[in-house]
């Protein structure tokens, strides 16, 4: 930013939408390329195959995977202390309404990922999910999670709105390395995140997540299909990469701890998400001025 580093970013968490191609040819049905087709999938499953689910609105990022891929304008960040914060958009009531929708027909429940309860009541019922690049090793092929068998789990790149030129995608987290000004050590921290984000032995062999460094990230992708695990390519997953809407920021204040305290508890009470957008804005509203922002 204007000649300055300020940090490197260690890996990328860009959502695609995962899915079940066993269950998915078993059931019939073709894989949606627009969030209207996913839309209409979800409420076919409802009806021709109840209990399975098409994805998740249980946890604290589900804006980020919905919200910001539908490019909602809550979370703007137009400057250093200034932000945009607009969630009575179109763009932010065509996600909201989709989920409300599939919330209440039960294919996109208001249950966390990371929950007992998910486990016991969907494990192998997940039809598709639209969630991060670490959704693959964090969930799915996970003895501790859902566990699905190699050759079963697909990736897609993200969906478009239909009449859209393009796709938008969201973030769900990624790391970020930063040295302090105050370091004793600054050539040597230097030197230090230099080597963590873009070293093979660190990028490629270790890290459970898809590296930063477009370099490493070629060769992670080959070494993951390299496994056999997946059903399909991962290309996807690089496509995303670039994807991901640059009109969601990053504030000095927790999007997912304004939804988790604001959200969650009307949405699990059965408030509509729809009409919850007046009372998610003045949420943000009042943190990011705690915080010293001037909100538009």
């Amino acid at each position: 930013m204007d000649g300055r580093v300020y940090c490197l970013r260690n890996d990328l968490a860009q959502a695609v939408l995962w899915y079940d191609k066993s269950l998915l040819e078993q059931f019939g049905y073709a894989l949606p390329t627009t969030w209207e087709e996913y839309q209409a999938l979800g409420e076919k499953v409802a009806k021709k195959h109840p209990g399975y689910i098409v994805g998740t609105a249980g946890d604290a990022w589900t804006p980020e995977v919905f919200m910001w891929a539908s490019k909602c304008q809550a979370n703007d960040v137009t400057g250093p202390k200034s932000l945009t914060v607009k969630t009575d958009s179109t763009e932010c009531k065509r996600a909201a309404s989709m989920l409300d929708g599939l919330r209440q027909n039960g294919t996109v429940p208001v249950v966390s990922v990371f929950t007992p309860e998910f486990l016991k009541k969907y494990s192998g019922k997940v039809l598709m999910m639209p969630g991060p690049a670490w959704y693959a090793g964090a969930i799915f092929n996970n003895p501790q999670s859902l566990n699905v068998p190699a050759g079963r789990l697909g990736v897609a790149a993200p969906l478009p709105w239909k009449g859209e030129s393009g796709a938008a995608t969201g973030n769900v987290g990624g790391g970020t390395w930063f040295v302090s000004s105050h370091s004793a050590n600054l050539k040597a921290a230097e030197k230090f995140v230099q080597f963590v984000t873009t070293a093979d032995g660190y990028q490629v062999d270790a890290a459970p997540g898809y590296p930063a460094y477009a370099p490493a990230a070629q060769k992670w992708v080959a070494k993951q299909e390299a496994s056999k695990y997946y059903a399909t390519p991962l290309q996807p997953v690089v496509t995303a990469a670039s994807q991901v809407w640059d009109g969601w920021g990053y504030p000095m204040f927790s999007q997912e701890a304004i939804w988790a305290k604001t959200m969650t508890p009307g949405i699990t009470g059965g408030k509509s998400i729809v009409d919850l957008l007046p009372t998610w804005q003045q949420a943000i509203e009042n943190q990011a001025k705690v915080n010293g922002y001037a909100v538009k």
